[in-house]
């Protein structure tokens, strides 16, 4: 799973899974499980049954399921009646169950999930934004169906959805059959293998799909609104060959039917890997400006990589949760390495090595086998792990023991001994020093990662090179980078001497720049650029028109700032570009065509109804939590956009959620934003409510 930010940082943040523990119920063995669901949208609530089979390893008196909230109406074992017990966690089912003997349990049930599943955009103006979806991550399933908060009961779920037959619905597994009845469709999904039930997962949407075949015969099938139609290219590329690179580079053929790719809205996390069906933030949906400032390409391999690392073998316990997530993030970046370039591939470890040196050196290092350890650590000090240890045994040994590994604990659950073992059974070498160093100590081995960055990569050596004589030299510093920006071919290389030594550079490496059309290298100085002076405006004014809505934004509003005679000549040249899914070039120019006194005065007004508009629940998360940060730092919050705000402190997203939270926070400090939050209650339900209430 990969988590994402845009404002003020972008994206890939994660997070720690919950902590499960070993199996709960050693003495049955859970075997299939027959779904039938009937979500129901108006209400937010889900209908179904489930039927599952088991085996009773050793005699029981009892059997239970994970059940949150949920109230049944059957309750059969075997086709008969049993006596249970309901409580808002679980439900138990009290009956001598016999060694040896197979036992089906039938529920039909109720619940009306508060997470879990998501009823996102219905009930609005707008039914083009109308999904359900879920997000089971870690222990959550058991919210819209009885199932097992454990991670080491895998179970072969087959699953039926009914709902309006003018959506489409996807859910893992194969698509088997489908039928129509009285305007409702039945879809039925197949699995043929076992998995964890957190992996379980289904999306409702207006979608129409891009189906391919890897070069195994995989079948790919890539979902995209309708809308979106002139984005499917730049939003899925290199999906197809990412595919292929992981199936031939892990070694081991995908091992599920079928692989389906969803984006849907206000997604919590940027991708999540429910077996065979990836769901991911539509916020990655991105044409071809876009692409350049960011794209799918990461997560999109991280979340396949997931099917082996995750989906096929699955962490015991969150002290294994390094075999999902440091796995996931080095497949990824192998893939990448595969379509981006080696270079791509260097400069990325190079920068996670940064970062996490850094976290070491204010005393934050963690181990990788602590089970509440940070995201930085599973994701980016794991992938360090493993590209330490192909460096220790070599690529083909370290090739065979992955492939090993998978093969022998397939469909069952994994520990880092059992993945240590199979590489030294693979290699020959003895794990004991390299586990101690990457896998145990808290610190990051900062000195052992430069090293095996200079052995792969003359670029980052020279870097490295760069750095001791700027700090060794009695010349100066300008001089000294000119004289490594002539030899530099590498495009990284002078990224981080821009990112690094900004302040340093001479006019000749500052104008080389200037004039180019390296997209890249434009954007990183003018990021780095505090403000802009004398003749340099000139060339900022290119900057205008760069295939990068990030750099637009940026040269907009400095220009706007800094050479306020031609504010209108600015405005002119960008007033047709939207930006990201977050709006974030329109809304930046609708608040600075607002502030130009000569800007189009007739049309003020309605350059502020438009801003005002994007506070709306209709709004992906992001442009509306931009609007709130324009609309209250530089205007005001009108009722109706104050409404929104009071949706939003509810929102499922905790970023933004928290983000709402915070602006009440601030601007009930005002008396009038008091009086006005009082006078809307009667607007909102009590629960949209309880937060401002707390508050005021």
């Amino acid at each position: 799973m990969m988590f994402f930010f845009r404002y003020l940082t972008l994206f890939l943040i994660c997070t720690q899974c919950v902590v499960l523990q070993a199996q709960e119920q050693p003495k049955v063995d859970f075997l299939t499980a027959n779904v039938d669901v009937k979500p129901n949208e108006q209400a937010k609530k889900i209908n179904g049954t489930v039927t599952y089979a088991f085996n009773v390893l050793a005699t029981v008196d009892s059997v239970f399921l994970d059940a949150k909230k949920m109230n049944f109406t059957t309750v059969l074992l075997n086709n008969k009646r049993v006596k249970y017990k309901v409580d808002e966690n679980r439900i138990t089912i009290y009956k001598k169950l016999k060694k040896g003997k197979k036992y089906n349990l039938k529920l039909t049930y109720q619940a009306q999930p508060k997470q879990t599943l998501y009823f996102v955009g219905w009930n609005k103006k707008d039914d083009k934004n109308n999904q359900i979806w879920t997000q089971g991550q870690g222990k959550y399933t058991s919210h819209w169906l009885p199932s097992f908060d454990d991670m080491n009961e895998k179970v072969i779920f087959n699953l039926t959805i009914i709902f309006n037959e003018n959506y489409q619905v996807i859910a893992n597994g194969k698509l088997k059959t489908t039928n129509v009845k009285d305007n409702l469709k039945e879809w039925e999904f197949r699995m043929k293998n076992p998995m964890s039930s957190y992996l379980l997962a289904f999306a409702i949407g207006k979608y129409a799909v891009n189906k391919q075949f890897s070069a195994s015969g995989v079948p790919l099938e890539l979902y995209y609104y309708p809308k979106d139609s002139a984005k499917v290219e730049t939003t899925y590329k290199y999906s197809k060959a990412i595919f292929n690179f992981l199936e031939e580079e892990i070694g081991v053929a995908y091992p599920w039917q079928v692989y389906k790719q969803i984006p849907v809205r206000d997604f919590l996390y940027a991708g999540m890997e429910n077996t065979t069906t990836t769901i991911f933030s539509d916020a990655y949906v991105v044409d071809s400006v876009a692409y350049n400032d960011t794209n799918y390409v990461n997560v999109n391999a991280h979340e396949l990589a997931h099917q082996w690392f995750g989906d096929l073998v699955t962490e015991v316990d969150s002290k294994n949760h390094w075999l999902h997530e440091g796995f996931a993030t080095y497949y990824a970046y192998l893939a990448e390495k595969e379509v981006l370039g080696e270079g791509h591939f260097n400069w990325k470890l190079f920068s996670t090595a940064l970062q996490l040196d850094k976290f070491s050196q204010k005393n934050k290092g963690e181990s990788l086998l602590n089970p509440k350890a940070s995201s930085l650590t599973f994701y980016e000090k794991g992938a360090w792990a493993l590209h330490a240890l192909v460096d220790l045994v070599g690529k083909n040994a370290f090739k065979e023991g992955v492939k090993n590994y998978l093969e022998k604990h397939k469909y069952k659950n994994v520990t880092v001994s059992d993945f240590l073992s199979s590489i030294e059974a693979a290699s020959g070498i003895n794990l004991k020093d390299y586990k101690s160093t990457w896998l145990t100590t808290k610190d990051f081995p900062t000195s052992k990662a430069k090293n095996i960055l200079k052995k792969s990569s003359s670029s980052i050596a020279t870097f490295y090179k760069l750095q001791k004589e700027l700090t060794v030299s009695n010349k100066k510093n300008s001089v000294i980078i000119d004289r490594y920006w002539d030899k530099a071919t590498s495009t990284q290389l002078k990224k981080y001497i821009v990112e690094f030594y900004s302040k340093s550079l001479s006019k000749t490496v500052k104008k080389h720049i200037l004039t180019s059309n390296d997209v890249t290298l434009r954007q990183t100085l003018l990021l780095n650029t505090q403000k802009l002076i004398g003749e340099d405006i000139a060339y900022f004014e290119s900057f205008l028109v760069d295939k990068s809505y990030t750099t637009v934004e940026n040269a907009l509003y400095k220009l706007w700032i800094y050479n306020p005679e031609k504010r209108v000549t600015y405005l002119n040249k960008t007033k047709g570009i939207i930006g990201f899914s977050s709006k974030n070039v329109r809304q930046l120019w609708l608040a600075l065509a607002i502030m130009t006194k000569e800007y189009n005065v007739d049309l003020k007004n309605e350059y502020l109804k438009e801003l005002r508009g994007y506070t709306s629940e209709a709004e992906h998360f992001e442009t509306r939590q931009l609007a709130f940060s324009y609309l209250n730092d530089l205007f005001y919050l009108d009722k109706t956009n104050l409404v929104d705000l009071i949706h939003a402190t509810n929102h499922p997203v905790w970023q933004f959620k928290s983000f709402a939270r915070g602006l009440v926070n601030d601007i009930l400090e005002k008396k009038e934003y008091r009086k006005m939050f009082l006078e809307l209650e009667p607007q909102v339900s009590k629960e949209d409510f309880k937060y401002i209430k707390s508050k005021l």
